[in-house]
């Protein structure tokens, strides 16, 4: 119904902003140049190029970048060389992690880590933990983020990094007595 027609409004918007635009392939290529370094040379390539993913709370824009990884690399290369992701960090990536250590209050923690698996045929599949809360001693640090490049807009950053985190905060508020009964 009326859901629906919003949400293919606003994905439509998504797709055709400007600024989503070239922060995306500046991703892609990042991507593409990062698994470069460890695949057959020609094999890396977008499998899939700006799709919309749905979340509760967001949408995102989504690649995904494959190759044949060379005969003398490890699987675990491949992961070496994409962490942290320059979804997380921004390009030039040694300098963006440099300017993220120096003006971030706190160490991100698991914050866009990496959580997946290894097989012992060499198979892995790892996700970036871009949405993450850590509860220890009766607290709970709730981390999100958004892209910030040159043209963005503080005010629409901090709402998508409030839109992200609310989808979190369900999780870690106290449960109400007797509820669920």
């Amino acid at each position: 119904g009326t859901r629906e027609v919003r949400n293919r409004l606003l994905e439509h918007e998504l797709l055709a902003d400007p600024k989503e635009q070239a922060e995306h392939a500046m991703l892609v290529d990042l991507a593409r140049n990062d698994l470069g370094r460890v695949c057959v040379p020609g094999s890396v390539h977008p499998t899939e190029l700006m799709v919309v993913e749905r979340f509760s709370k967001v949408m995102h824009i989504v690649s995904t970048i494959e190759g044949e990884l060379a005969p003398d690399q490890h699987p675990l290369d491949a992961l070496a060389v994409t962490f942290p992701a320059g979804t997380v960090t921004g390009a030039p990536k040694r300098r963006a992690m440099e300017l993220i250590a120096e003006h971030e209050p706190t160490a991100r923690g698991p914050y866009a880590g990496a959580v997946g698996y290894l097989t012992f045929a060499g198979d892995l599949d790892f996700c970036i933990t871009i949405r993450t809360a850590v509860v220890a001693e009766g607290r709970a640090h709730v981390q999100t983020g958004a892209g910030v490049v040159a043209d963005s807009d503080p005010d629409a950053e901090l709402r998508e990094t409030k839109a992200k985190a609310a989808a979190l905060l369900p999780a870690v508020s106290p449960a109400k007595a007797g509820a669920g009964r």
